[in-house]
């Protein structure tokens, strides 16, 4: 997911709140998390927890420490964040050789370091939470704010991710600035512990489900391609959509599949057994901002 928004708009706090809502780790996600915790150095007087891992490199990070190295190949923030949530803040800031490494893992959930005399592979099966102002200034867009560069100060920036892995991230949002009239009188809100329960029954609904079919996943964001294709596939206005906006957006075959898995979970969240069109609808609008960035990289 990718949070696209002004300075002090709330960005870093939703990550932050982000593994709040997710389910506890399971026994052998817990044990595989604290394995790679321990070749790491980093498993503190032996104490094991149940929440998920968060893990937020500063912008500096080389690409040693972001996916591993060093003359053990010890694991980095990728791997250490397994299960987890791994939060890159100013995302175009990161140097493009760092950013391009997390293309492997993001895609097998794996991270292979190769040396001279050895080679070694750790897990890295992450939930990739960035966040980066609309342009160098940070306030483009904004009303009131004329920026002085205009569009090439947004378009220059936000070419800085490269679009193989724009094309990765399946969400991709606006967050608006908070005024002082918002912050003195709130709205009501879905509690953390309302939306973890929803979170909880649609990733019961999707390991139920998986089980039964033997795709070997709990999840469908971990679903190969054919079984994607089986349990997502939309009714006749719901696919009418997708051919649509496939043909506008020159969707790749990795985001096709990939709006699938999200209106699939979607679906799940709704506790529907079927993807429809508005389910459909709102993972192509999260792509569809996506597919504007990759037109500036």
């Amino acid at each position: 997911m990718l949070m696209v928004g002004p300075p002090g708009s709330g960005k870093s706090m939703l990550a932050q709140r982000l593994p709040s809502i997710l389910p506890p780790l399971a026994p052998k996600e817990l044990l595989e998390v604290s394995m790679i915790a321990s070749v790491a150095g980093e498993l503190g007087e032996g104490k094991l927890t149940d929440r998920r891992p968060f893990r937020a490199p500063h912008h500096s990070a080389s690409m040693a420490a972001m996916v591993g190295g060093g003359l053990r190949a010890r694991p980095g923030e990728v791997s250490l964040a397994h299960h987890g949530v791994l939060f890159l803040d100013e995302l175009p800031e990161f140097t493009p050789q760092t950013l391009d490494a997390l293309r492997q893992p993001l895609e097998t959930g794996d991270c292979m370091i190769a040396r001279a005399n050895h080679r070694v592979t750790y897990p890295a099966r992450i939930q990739l939470v960035a966040a980066m102002n609309p342009c160098r200034c940070g306030m483009s867009g904004e009303p009131g704010y004329r920026c002085l560069r205009g569009d090439r100060c947004r378009t220059e920036y936000q070419a800085r991710i490269s679009g193989p892995l724009l094309d990765r991230i399946d969400l991709r949002i606006e967050v608006p600035a908070v005024s002082a009239s918002d912050l003195i009188r709130p709205d009501k809100a879905e509690t953390s512990a309302a939306v973890a329960q929803r979170v909880a029954r649609a990733r019961a609904m999707q390991r139920e489900r998986l089980e039964r079919l033997g795709a070997g996943a709990t999840t469908n964001a971990h679903c190969p391609p054919s079984i994607v294709e089986e349990i997502a596939k939309p009714d006749s206005a719901g696919l009418t959509l997708l051919k649509d906006a496939s043909e506008k957006l020159g969707f790749s075959a990795r985001a096709y599949h990939r709006v699938l898995k999200v209106a699939r979970t979607l679906a799940d969240l709704d506790a529907s057994e079927t993807v429809g069109r508005i389910h459909l609808a709102e993972a192509i609008s999260y792509r569809m901002s996506a597919e504007r960035m990759a037109q500036a990289a």
